[in-house]
């Protein structure tokens, strides 16, 4: 019987939330704000250019990817109200 992993999505998608979760606390408190929302164009782009430095296998990218994503759809919705 060759090796498997049943349901590793499930394993997969619980690293990567940890991975935001992480990020996301971390951005939270450097930046002194309550949530992603708050933060301002500059510290998007902060954060963006971060990013940018991170090897490009480096789990954390989706972390960070995963904020400036949740901020620019916050940033549509206020446009388009």
């Amino acid at each position: 019987m060759a090796f498997e992993w049943a349901r590793i999505h499930k394993h997969e998608e619980q690293i990567e939330m940890d991975v935001a979760e992480r990020v996301s606390d971390y951005v939270l408190e450097f930046y002194d704000v309550e949530c992603i929302e708050d933060l301002t164009e500059q510290q998007i782009q902060e954060i963006l250019a971060y990013r940018d430095t991170l090897n490009e296998f480096s789990v954390m990218q989706s972390g960070f990817s995963d904020i400036i994503n949740r901020w620019d759809s916050q940033e549509f919705e206020e446009i388009h109200e």
